[in-house]
C-alpha cells in the first residue's frame, strides 16, 4: 500500500501507510534466544510486565489443585512470541473462545479467549501456561500438539497486538520475580518447582 500511494503521488498516506508497515515488523520480530536453564527452573513464557504472584488455595485453576499463578502482560511493544517454560512432554492443549477485555484486568483471565496448555516436566511435575487473548489481540497461535516432547526456550506459539500469559506451577513452587518486573521470554526464571 505504500508504494501504491507513493505511486499515486498521496504521500500523506504513503506516510501513514509506512508507519503502519514498520510498526507490524517490529511487532512480529522474533530474536533468537539462548535458554540458560538451571535445575527445577520455569522460564518465563512472555515478555512484559510481571502483574502478580498469587498462591491459589482451591482446585479451581488449570491444575486442579492448589497451585501458584503468575500473570505477564504483552504490551503492543512486547516481543510476542511464546516459549515453552520448562523441558517435558505436552500432554493437554485446550483452547476455549470468549471475550476480549483488556489483557492487564483481572477478569481477563476468566472471560477472555485463551489457549491452555499443559506440560508434564521431565522430573515428575505439571505446569500449565495459558495463553490469553486481549482488547486488541484476536488471534492465538499454538504451534504445539499433545504427545510433543519439547525444551525450555523452544518457541510454541504467538499473541498477536497485545496480551497476557498465566503460568500455574505446582503448590510449593518458589517464585523469583516480583510484580512490575519485565521478563523476557526463554530467559527470565519466573520460579523454581518444588
Amino acid at each position: 500500500m505504500t508504494l501504491l500511494f507513493l505511486f499515486l503521488g498521496l504521500v500523506s498516506l504513503a506516510i501513514v501507510a509506512g508507519a503502519i508497515t514498520v510498526f507490524v515488523l517490529y511487532f512480529f520480530r522474533d530474536p533468537e534466544r539462548k535458554a540458560d536453564v538451571q535445575e527445577k527452573a520455569v522460564l518465563t513464557p512472555a515478555d512484559g510486565r510481571v502483574l502478580g504472584a498469587w498462591s491459589l488455595e482451591s482446585g479451581d485453576n488449570p491444575l486442579g489443585t492448589k497451585a501458584v499463578k503468575v500473570s505477564v502482560f504483552m504490551s503492543l511493544f512486547n516481543v510476542h512470541v511464546n516459549r515453552i517454560p520448562a523441558r517435558g512432554r505436552i500432554t493437554k492443549i485446550l483452547y476455549r473462545p470468549g471475550a476480549f477485555f483488556a489483557a492487564n484486568l483481572d477478569k481477563a483471565s476468566e472471560k477472555n479467549e485463551q489457549n491452555a496448555v499443559t506440560l508434564d516436566t521431565r522430573e515428575g511435575k505439571q505446569i500449565v501456561f495459558v495463553q490469553i487473548a486481549g482488547l486488541i489481540a484476536r488471534r492465538i497461535a499454538c504451534w504445539v500438539r499433545e504427545g510433543d516432547e519439547v525444551q525450555a526456550g523452544q518457541r510454541f506459539g504467538l499473541i498477536r497486538f497485545g496480551s497476557r500469559v498465566d503460568v500455574y506451577l505446582p503448590e510449593g513452587s518458589r517464585v523469583a520475580v516480583q510484580p512490575g518486573h519485565n521478563v523476557k521470554a526463554g530467559e527470565t526464571i519466573l520460579g523454581y518447582l518444588p
